[in-house]
């Protein structure tokens, strides 16, 4: 996701920086710990914090368990986020915001109300260095008419169609869709620019917009919803007026 554009858009981290508030006594106590366990290279330990999979920035692969963590460990936890954590001050670098945790200073690292780390909004430059090389990867993998993207955001499916999302720099997003059975390489049926992302809320749900003529098709991702909700929707209008609306699943992000 720039979409979540890793994990929270910046607009939402804005958002929850007005409501931070003071690190209670017990949860200053819980930080303390993970600070030593971060200092003392504790892998094993500091692997206990996380839920698998847990999400990197697309597209650098999700850690899919323990054992994928800790031989990730030193791509994650960089001497940059390290020092960041061990030098913190559990009372004055940590703030509790609500219902989304507990944030390092501004957002560099996340806890929730679990306890469980939820998101590390930090890159070392050895995953820069991949993030770089997976999108050269990527632009070989779809048709030459859409290798142009500055970065990837997210590969959607429905009953009927593949969605492309990408990013192509200075707030212009690109929607690309195929029939499902197609091929990413093969020429899309509909390539629409100059999209728009929008921040829906401040639990990290988002859609991008995206205008052809009297046709608007939106690609909802939904990062909070209820049990049952899909994980994207598709809806196209015509003149205002819906004509389709498909749940998806996000195969990339």
């Amino acid at each position: 996701m720039k979409t979540y554009k890793f994990f929270l858009t910046f607009l939402i981290f804005c958002s929850s920086f007005v409501n931070a508030q003071d690190l209670k006594p017990e949860y200053q106590k819980f930080i303390s710990k993970f600070i030593l366990e971060v200092k003392n290279n504790d892998k094993e330990a500091v692997s206990k914090r996380f839920k698998f999979p847990f999400k990197r920035e697309y597209p650098i692969p999700l850690v899919k368990d323990k054992q994928d963590f800790i031989k990730r460990y030193n791509q994650i936890f960089d001497k940059v986020l390290i020092e960041k954590i061990t030098k913190s001050d559990p009372a004055k670098d940590w703030s509790e915001v609500g219902w989304r945790g507990i944030m390092l200073n501004r957002g560099d690292l996340w806890i929730d109300i679990d306890g469980k780390i939820s998101s590390i909004n930090h890159q070392s430059d050895e995953e820069l260095k991949l993030k770089k090389e997976l999108i050269a990867a990527q632009k070989k993998e779809v048709n030459a008419s859409l290798s142009n993207f500055k970065e990837p955001v997210a590969i959607l499916e429905t009953s009927k169609f593949r969605i492309r999302i990408d990013d192509l720099g200075n707030d212009n997003y690109r929607y690309a869709s195929w029939s499902v059975k197609q091929k990413m390489t093969e020429k899309p049926d509909l390539i629409i620019e100059k999209g728009v992302f929008h921040a829906d809320g401040t639990g990290g749900n988002h859609y991008y917009e995206f205008k052809k003529g009297n046709f608007t098709y939106n690609c909802y991702i939904i990062v909070l919803g209820q049990s049952d909700s899909p994980p994207a929707i598709l809806t196209v209008h015509q003149s205002g007026k819906e004509i389709l609306s498909e749940d998806a699943k996000i195969v990339r992000q």
